[in-house]
């Protein structure tokens, strides 16, 4: 990857944070999306970026803004990694308008907005990698989290649909579909906070592999689909998840 450049959404923490450590050390200028500046902060000290750009990536504005300050600082957009996310842990009865909303324009509206406003400089520079962040939950179905499956679900169709767009522009649109990943996320929205003795009951109970996964697992694989050794791969859903969707 030296030489190319990164924008990494979510990067204050979990997934996106392990990425933009997985991408510099392979030798990619990175530059850190958030709306935790002092999380992104930390990660960009970490990995010696740049500043991080902070905002809300379900604002159509920031996201176009992200990638002006990335082509005027580095001329070029190489790849794009929409990991920023939320989740909502409820059924319908249970998701108010506003949960719903906030689910579906962070998860949804932050993948399309970022990817849109990609596409024009990586189509004049001749292409350019996305790799979005699905789910397990796009692909099946869980009690409990119904606008987030709902939300992964559009992500997936959006990879898809953005890979055929553009497949002629030499810009491959790939998913990363993570099981579940010892994050921040894994621990929030819930009544208590799990124990590690209760998130190792999770995996005997649901995960072949019968152990969490960590974040740097994930991002070893979204390196590979952006990087030139994937250059055959575009449209495609690629289950991190230890076996889950297996059965």
């Amino acid at each position: 990857m030296r030489g190319k450049i990164a924008l990494i959404t979510g990067a204050a923490s979990g997934m996106g944070a392990a990425c933009a450590v997985e991408f510099a050390a392979r030798g990619a200028g990175v530059v850190l999306a958030d709306r935790d500046r002092d999380g992104a902060e930390r990660v960009a000290a970490k990995i010696r970026a740049g500043d991080p750009v902070i905002g809300d990536v379900s604002q159509s504005a920031f996201c176009d803004a992200a990638v002006a300050h990335v082509l005027a600082h580095h001329k070029r957009l190489d790849i794009l990694v929409n990991a920023a996310g939320v989740i909502h842990r409820a059924d319908g009865p249970g998701t108010s308008d506003e949960q719903w909303r906030t689910v579906m324009e962070v998860n949804v509206n932050g993948v399309f907005f970022l990817s849109r406003a990609a596409v024009k400089p990586m189509r004049d520079q001749g292409g350019g990698a996305i790799v979005n962040f699905g789910s397990i939950w796009g692909s099946v179905a869980a009690p409990g989290v119904l606008a987030y499956c709902a939300s992964k679900g559009a992500v997936h169709q959006i990879t898809r649909a953005m890979a055929l767009d553009h497949a002629g522009d030499n810009i491959r649109v790939n998913a990363v579909c993570p099981g579940e990943i010892d994050t921040p996320m894994l621990a929030s929205g819930r009544d208590a906070r799990p124990t590690p003795q209760d998130l190792q009951k999770l995996a005997d109970d649901t995960i072949p592999l019968n152990r969490l996964g960590q974040p740097e697992e994930v991002a070893k694989v979204v390196a590979f689909l952006a990087s030139d050794e994937a250059s055959y791969m575009t449209g495609a859903l690629v289950p991190v998840d230890a076996g889950f969707t297996a059965r």
